[in-house]
């Protein structure tokens, strides 16, 4: 069996995001960056279906040469092989970031043989686009499930749960397929010294991403305006015993 996941380079969740002056970009001077923690899942996957099944997993992303860093993570847990496709650092729209990955894919397939699965992250951490997955698989001509909270592969062909409000739905589909993983479907594995030393070893492919015209373009970044939360200083101390004792009274807590 083989199996390609693809993630998304994306500023570390929970940082502050800061536009340039010209709302044209992040300032990333002082951002971390990391994988998608959906993506994180579905790298998790493709390593428990290969232990299960064997084979061999590969993990792409498009974007600046600073995405090895990630793809070097994803190795360290256990992806075998990594495919960066090159691009300046600028961002590319949903649509040109598809075509992109399709035509790698089609490229390593025709060198290496088919992918059984093709597992991408139900949506970015970032832009949170739900685009690309679909727009892969259908320029790929494969059957495609988003939301994916269980897999299950049996002969040419792979059982997918997605979780509803009412309980869950589940179809079978034929191999090759694309499934869209959802974070929770699995508890991803922290990188180990020895796994983050072996990662180094590893061959990062690099390909460089042509980036044909058409689709979308950026206007301008907008930040979102911020809340602020007015807080109440009880007191220090046992002076505050009594002001605390009124709080969870109000709340119905005593």
């Amino acid at each position: 069996m083989r199996i390609l996941t693809c993630v998304k380079r994306v500023p570390s969740p929970g940082a502050r995001i800061v536009v340039t002056a010209d709302g044209q970009a992040v300032d990333t001077n002082m951002l971390g960056f990391a994988v998608s923690p959906h993506e994180e899942c579905a790298a998790e996957e493709a390593i428990q279906q290969i232990e299960q099944h064997g084979g061999s997993s590969t993990v792409m992303t498009l974007g600046p040469a600073a995405a090895e860093e990630q793809l070097r993570t994803i190795m360290s847990v256990g992806v075998d092989g990594a495919v960066l496709l090159a691009t300046d650092g600028s961002d590319w729209d949903p649509m040109a970031t598809a075509r992109a990955l399709a035509t790698a894919i089609g490229e390593l397939e025709a060198a290496g043989g088919e992918f059984d699965l093709i597992f991408f992250g139900n949506e970015s951490a970032d832009s949170g686009g739900y685009q690309v997955g679909v727009r892969v698989a259908r320029a790929l001509g494969r059957p495609i499930v988003s939301g994916i909270k269980g897999v299950d592969v049996g002969d040419g062909e792979v059982t997918a749960r997605r979780d509803t409000a009412s309980g869950a739905e589940v179809y079978q589909l034929p191999l090759p397929a694309v499934l869209a993983i959802k974070e929770g479907i699995n508890l991803p594995r922290y990188p180990t010294l020895k796994g983050r030393l072996g990662a180094k070893k590893k061959e990062v492919t690099v390909i460089e991403a042509a980036r044909e015209p058409g689709g979308q373009s950026m206007v301008t970044l907008v930040t979102p305006p911020s809340h602020e939360t007015p807080t109440e200083v009880l007191g220090s101390g046992a002076a505050a015993a009594p002001a605390l004792v009124d709080v969870l009274e109000r709340i119905g807590v005593l």
